[in-house]
């Protein structure tokens, strides 16, 4: 095992756990740590190095998820091959780039680890727990096999066996009803609504909620439809909007609303869908974001389970539930529009490789996924129960809401400041918070005398770091 003799400058401004990382990440590169080699524990090298384990923990982190080092589950942490990274000047210029493009975009940044040794992203997600050794069992029974069909093209919606998983799972825990043919699986929802946009044409005009998911209204922008950023009530999107605006398409995430964490209920989802039917080629697009984690009342099934017209357009995603990594997502397409999808898509080679999709369909027919979901569950309840009861003593909130599900909430202030002001003093001390307005339409503000409210994703963090943000939000506004 290695001993690190990192020198840590608490006087530098940068963040002790990224002097870390910087060490680390630069010694792999340049061999003087050597592929395989042993890092020591993050409690060795916490002790050795004088300063907490979860700063250790976030440099570790950020290392895994670059591939600079690797986690053997029970033995620890090696250095991993980098020989297919880019350079590390290269890789910078790249994550610089991309946070750029974010920031011209108006989406929140995901490329912040590095720069903040807190962040309350809804985002990241707990990868402690992942059944690596399952997963590690998939991989070399399949490659074992010598099955020359991994290599030949697949099947442009995906590959049958995993529409057939996809599909007896959706109908067990989200109550869609379909069948596997009604399947499309795709690299991302941005790929599938690219898709879909062939599917159904042109010259749409959609409503979305606003605020919202900005990288599906920057997806649909791109395409050239006519984006109509839409109300919300405690219901969910505002039918009244809707009836003034006469869209043809409507965009809406009915389970669990991002950013408002709202959960439709079930006489909104009827008025819906008694819109949707009212006249021909109007559909709704389901978004079913975070579905796989509720902790309030009773599981809500899809808007697509109660649709008998054929009017819901389902999309789904295993980026929650397993990894954003795997980029595997599904849609649902009504029977009517099958036909379009072969005649305008049928041709375009699957997004997502054979191999992946293999590897997915064992580990949902393998019974792995159930099983780890239900631990996960347990998991994230347990972070949102811990956060809620933190937050809950501070006298500087005012309201908490959107705590039914998913892996963040919303926190109105009491203060007089705007919640964007928040976010920037709390960069200067090293924490990422996220003011909802960020998730607003360009163009669009929050309503009049609206209280600042601030986005707080738990996902990733331990309860050390919930104090210690919380911690510093309150020396903020106090």
């Amino acid at each position: 095992m290695l001993e690190l003799m990192i020198h840590l400058d608490s006087d530098s401004g940068k963040p002790l756990y990224e002097q870390i990382y910087d060490y680390i990440r630069i010694h792999i590169a340049d061999g003087k740590i050597s592929r395989g080699e042993k890092l020591p524990s993050t409690r060795l090298l916490s002790g050795y190095l004088q300063v907490s384990r979860s700063t250790v923990e976030l440099a570790y982190e950020q290392l895994l998820s670059e591939g600079y080092i690797e986690s053997q589950p029970g033995r620890g942490y090696y250095a991993g091959d980098i020989s297919d990274l880019y350079l590390t000047g290269q890789a910078e210029k790249q994550n610089q780039k991309e946070r750029k493009i974010s920031a011209l975009e108006g989406i929140p940044s995901s490329q912040s680890v590095c720069r903040y040794r807190i962040d309350f992203s809804s985002d990241e997600n707990e990868y402690r727990y992942f059944p690596y050794n399952a997963w590690r069992k998939i991989s070399k029974e399949l490659l074992a096999a010598d099955d020359p069909s991994l290599f030949c093209a697949g099947e442009a919606a995906g590959e049958m066996e995993l529409r057939e998983a996809v599909c007896k799972y959706l109908y067990h825990a989200r109550g869609v009803n379909c069948s596997p043919g009604q399947i499309i699986i795709g690299a991302g929802n941005e790929y599938l609504l690219i898709l879909l946009s062939q599917v159904l044409g042109g010259g749409k005009r959609v409503a979305i909620e606003n605020p919202t998911y900005l990288k599906a209204y920057a997806t649909l922008t791109n395409l050239n439809y006519e984006m109509l950023p839409t109300g919300m009530d405690k219901s969910g999107i505002r039918m009244e909007e809707i009836r003034t605006d006469n869209p043809d398409i409507i965009y809406i995430m009915p389970s669990h609303q991002f950013p408002m964490g709202t959960v439709m209920p079930m006489k909104r989802r009827l008025e819906l869908l008694h819109w949707a039917s009212e006249k021909d080629h109007r559909y709704i697009i389901e978004d079913d974001h975070d579905s796989e984690f509720r902790y309030k009342g009773k599981p809500i099934p899809s808007l697509q389970g109660n649709d008998t017209h054929g009017t819901v357009i389902y999309i789904g995603t295993f980026s929650k539930s397993i990894s954003p990594a795997i980029r595997v997502s599904y849609m649902v397409l009504p029977e009517k529009l099958l036909e379009n999808y072969y005649k305008n898509c049928g041709f375009y080679a699957s997004t997502v490789p054979k191999e992946q999709q293999k590897m997915l369909t064992a580990f949902l027919n393998g019974g792995y996924f159930e099983r780890y979901l239900n631990k996960m569950r347990r998991v994230y309840k347990g972070k949102h129960d811990v956060f809620l009861s933190l937050l809950k003593k501070e006298n500087w909130i005012h309201k908490i809401y959107g705590d039914y599900a998913g892996m963040h909430l919303l926190a109105e202030l009491n203060t007089e400041k705007s919640a964007l002001w928040v976010v920037e003093q709390a960069k200067e001390k090293g924490i990422r918070v996220y003011a909802l307005e960020e998730y607003m339409i360009s163009g669009t503000k929050p309503s009049e005398g609206a209280y600042a409210t601030l986005l707080l994703g738990y996902g990733a963090l331990t309860e050390e770091e919930m104090k210690e943000g919380i911690e510093c939000i309150r020396g903020i506004l106090l």
